[in-house]
């Protein structure tokens, strides 16, 4: 599961062939997740990993060797402390253990607040820009 450093991605299905069956299914179950929370929401190849972007990025995963990294900036990690105190966090990160369900209700609420915090900035700039 080593990606080689120069490795540039240009597309989700390029990145999730980097890995086992096993992983590419978590992975899968993770874009699926976000889509249901994000329907509007473009995927894209943001620094080098997955990610859905609306107005902005909304949030970003990745694999990693035991978990799969979600990175929904860190006004959710906040918001959402106490749901996420199960699981390794920092400033804009959560860590889901590889070998463990992905908390696909959790993922969801964590998305559809990224994507309404998205809308207000969007609309802030708009307002700024009149």
């Amino acid at each position: 599961m080593k990606i080689p450093p120069s490795t540039k991605f240009t597309s989700v299905e390029e990145y999730f062939s980097c890995f086992p069956a096993d992983v590419q299914a978590i992975l899968e179950e993770m874009r699926k997740t976000i889509k249901q929370a994000a329907p509007k929401a473009t995927e894209v190849i943001s620094y080098n990993m997955p990610a859905f972007k609306q107005n902005g990025v909304l949030v970003y995963y990745a694999a990693n060797k035991e978990h799969i990294g979600f990175y929904p900036t860190a006004a959710p990690i906040k918001v959402f402390e106490n749901e996420l105190e199960a699981y390794k966090t920092s400033k804009g990160a959560i860590q889901f253990p590889i070998n463990k369900p992905i908390p696909k209700t959790l993922v969801k609420s964590i998305v559809k607040y990224r994507v309404a915090e998205d809308a207000q900035k969007a609309e802030a700039k708009t307002k700024k820009s009149k």
